[in-house]
């Protein structure tokens, strides 16, 4: 099974330009509860790191791209977010790290709930202990 799930970004535009569409419940698997944003990440820095106990997101490049790396415990998998028409699913458990951020880049991102330190796992150890439990 791909670690790597897309939403159907629904896009409707006429010859005035596009009109890409992300709803709650609808092509987003979750009530929206936070929406954040991640500009001006200099060359060469990477991001993420981490992953989350209960939080999901989508993730969507609306300008410029990066590789996404996706990795639950047991499998990694990488993809490249280059379009605003691409929306990844990031679920719970999920390892996640974000390189090669293009100068152009604004990857947005779409959570189910407020922000929780608590819900972080930042640690890999820790990660892979809770992801393999035996």
């Amino acid at each position: 099974m791909s670690l790597i799930s897309f939403m159907n970004v629904q896009v409707l535009g006429d010859e005035r330009g596009r009109l890409n569409v992300l709803e709650a419940c609808k092509n987003i698997p979750f009530d929206i509860r936070r929406v954040y944003y991640l500009t001006a990440t200099q060359m060469g820095v990477s991001r993420g790191f981490h992953a989350h106990k209960a939080l999901e997101q989508v993730a969507v490049c609306v300008s410029g791209g990066c590789r996404m790396l996706m990795n639950d415990g047991n499998q990694v998998e990488e993809v490249v977010l280059d379009s605003p028409d691409k929306a990844l699913f990031i679920g719970k458990m999920m390892w996640h790290e974000m390189h090669d951020f293009t100068e152009d880049c604004v990857l947005l991102v779409l959570a189910s709930d407020l922000y929780d330190e608590q819900d972080y796992i930042r640690n890999y150890d820790e990660f892979l202990r809770l992801a393999n439990p035996l």
